[in-house]
Formats: C-alpha cells, structure tokens, sequence
C-alpha cells in the first residue's frame, strides 16, 4: 500500500510539471502584428521563443503559472505578464507600445542653437565626469549574464534573429588600448529562420564557391558568438571619454532635460569625396553628481566610387543572398553605399557600481549600383543583462571560449 501511494505521488507530480503549451500574439498599438519579438520567462531566459510573421508565439514549459514573462522587441517598451495570462484557451493579444530608442528623446535637446561650449568651463565639466566615472566602474572583473537578440531584414523582408543566452566576463582596462577585455560563452543559442526564405537560400546557394567558404569559416570560429561579444564590448564609454576629453574644441553641452546634462562630441572626416564619415557621441549624466545614465553612439558612413567598383565572385554571390528579388544579379558595380549606426547603453546602479543593463543597435545600410539598383539591409539588436556577478570570477579558459555554442534552428511559418 505504501508502495502504491509513493507510485501515484510520483505519477501526479509528474503530471503536475509536465510542459505545457502557451499561445499568444505580439502587436503593436495599432494591432499590426510584430515578427520576431521575444518570449522569454525572467527566472530562465534560455526558455524562450519568438513570434511568427503574424505575430504569434508558442511556448513549452512547466514552470508555475505565476512565473514573470518578458515579451519585448526593439523599439518598444518591454511588457512583464506572468505565465497565467496566456493559460486560458482564448489567444491573448499583448499589445506593445511604441518607444523611441534609448536615448533619442534626450540626445534631441542638444540643438546647435542652444549648445554653447567656453573653452575653460567646459574643460572642468568634462574633467568632473572623468573624475566620476573612476568611482562609478568598478576596477575588477565582472560577470553578466545576458540575452541577446540580433535581428536581420533584406529587401523589407524578415530574414531571421538569432537569440543566444551567455555569460559575459569584463576584465577592466586590459583590451586593445586600454579598454576593457569581453569574453563570453554561450550557453544556449536559436535560430529563428522564415521559411519560404530558408529554403530559397538553400537552393541558391547548395554548391557555389561561398557555402565552401562559408562553411570552412565555420569550422574555424563560431562567428555567432563573436558576433553577441562584440556588441557587448561596443561603447566602452571610459576609454572613448578618457580620449576625447582633450578635444575641447569639439565638445557642446546642454541641459534642457531636468536633472540631466546632454555631453556631444562631434568628428567628422572628409577623405577627398569619396569617404565621409560623421561620429557623434552623446553622454547623458546626472546634473548633480556627474554620474552617467547612458550613453549614444551615432555614426554616418558615405561611400562613392566614381566609377564604380565590379562585384565578383564570392561577394556577388553575397548581394544576391541579400537580394532577395526574383531575379538573380549577374552583373553589378557598386557606385555608393551609405551606412547608418546607432548604439545605445543604458546603465544601472546595482551594490554602488555602474553595470550595463541593456544595449541596442540599429543599423541601416543601402548599396547602389551604377544602374540604380538599389539593395536596402537592416540589423536590430538588443543585449539584456538579467544579472550581475561580482564574487568568486574568474577569467574564462581558452577551452570555455572555443566551446562551440549548439544551436535550434526554428522555422518560422
């Protein structure tokens, strides 16, 4: 009898926690739906899904109805639901509403017609946030584990995200130049591909020259993951502040925002028409205290050959991957192309420290050739730090950073 009772206690916990499955759709305000969003639980970001072209999602878990939900996308301001919002049969709407970039809103403020820069004053403002930020960073490696979403369009047409969960290790000041050292390992890694475009590619490109090449690079280096470890190493904002702030005469300050200041350095470069490139680096920090908020990035890249530059081989077969119109390219010389960076960080205070909490990206680009063919390319992505580690880190080994990361394909229908 005893026997009996444990064997029946078994059978219904297992029951109990068996994985169950979750439906629900992502829109904007307007109710159009939003393609790739996130589903992730707060307590596990490595269960987790994105949505479909129509915006909807399935979910497998058997984690309690009360867990914490985070559905986001980039652009938008995140939404946390516990899991028992979509336990009902009925498909639940969330509707996301629309938010500009981190740090749009701010960086605005800082017009040209209400910037003023004197030379000496604005030599000790900067000093005074340099001196912060030696008290804000900490000096001593870190550990953060992250999600990290990157998203890709070609031609207006979704072509797929990658999602990975890692764990990410800063060693202060000992990178390339003084920055901070980034390492990561991936602990889980998926691939949400469209299908129709999936299957496309396939058939284009089963024998030519760049799969072989692909491929072999593959073997070498698992560039998924060198691809989530370098954007969380951009904006390492210490060492940019510490080798701009002697350029005073590029500096513009305003402080229409209560409580905060708007820091812009401008550079520019013009290399005989044919390359102009535009930075321009937008601290936001704490009017009192000097500490950072966040931090922008924004880069204009223009390119123009005179006449024209033949694409060929392996890079020919590139463009028509990124093309994905009927027709396949056999002929093109690129005449321009123009490339639009934005990156933002966000900072937390967490144990009297300044970490990371959320980076994001967005990049648009557009090549023409000398026929004005025109092939557009997208590139959103956003880094989430769920957590931070201070005690008992260590540098990872070789063998933790070779480690390839397993990856899910899913397809997207």
């Amino acid at each position: 009898m005893k026997h009996t009772i444990l064997t029946l206690s078994f059978l219904c916990f297992c029951f109990l926690v068996q994985a169950q499955t979750y439906t629900g759709r992502v829109t904007d305000e307007k109710g159009a739906p939003l393609p790739y969003a996130t589903v992730y639980l707060l307590q596990d970001p490595s269960i987790g899904t994105a949505t479909n072209a129509d915006g909807i999602f399935t979910l497998q878990t058997g984690v309690s109805l009360q867990s914490q939900v985070i559905v986001s996308f980039l652009g938008y301001e995140k939404q946390e639901l516990t899991l028992e919002y979509f336990a009902d049969t009925t498909l639940k709407t969330v509707r996301l509403k629309e938010h500009p970039l981190a740090l749009e809103e701010t960086v605005v403020s800082a017009k040209a017609s209400k910037q003023k820069n004197k030379r000496k004053e604005m030599s000790q403002l900067l000093y005074k946030v340099y001196n912060q930020m030696q008290y804000d960073f900490l000096e001593e490696i870190y550990e953060a584990r992250i999600v990290s979403d990157v998203r890709m369009d070609a031609d207006n047409q979704p072509w797929g995200m990658e999602q990975m969960i890692a764990r990410a290790v800063s060693i202060p000041k000992i990178g390339y130049e003084g920055r901070d050292s980034v390492q990561i390992a991936g602990e889980v890694c998926k691939r949400f591909i469209d299908s129709n475009i999936r299957s496309r590619a396939d058939s284009m490109y089963a024998d030519t020259k760049m799969t072989v090449n692909m491929r072999a690079a593959a073997g070498d280096i698992d560039s998924g993951a060198v691809v989530h470890q370098g954007l969380w190493a951009l904006g390492n904002i210490r060492y940019d502040f510490e080798k701009l702030m002697g350029d005073v005469r590029h500096w513009t300050v305003s402080n229409e925002n209560e409580g905060e200041t708007v820091l812009t350095h401008t550079e520019k470069h013009n290399y005989m028409g044919i390359l102009k490139i535009d930075f321009r680096r937008h601290f936001i920090v704490d009017s009192d205290t000097y500490s950072v908020h966040s931090f922008s990035e924004e880069a204009e890249v223009q390119v123009s050959i005179p006449f024209g530059y033949k694409v060929k081989g392996v890079y020919l077969d590139m463009l028509n991957l990124l093309n994905m119109d009927n027709e396949r390219i056999e002929k093109y010389r690129i005449r321009r192309a123009s490339t639009k960076v934005n990156l933002n960080t966000i900072y937390k205070r967490e144990n009297g420290y300044l970490y990371p909490q959320e980076k994001n990206l967005k990049a648009d680009a557009l090549i023409t050739s000398t026929k004005k063919a025109d092939i557009p390319l997208k590139i959103r992505a956003t880094q989430r730090a769920v957590s931070i580690k201070t005690d008992n880190v260590k540098p990872m080994t070789e063998k933790e950073m070779k480690k390839r990361v397993k990856r899910t394909i899913v397809e997207i229908y």
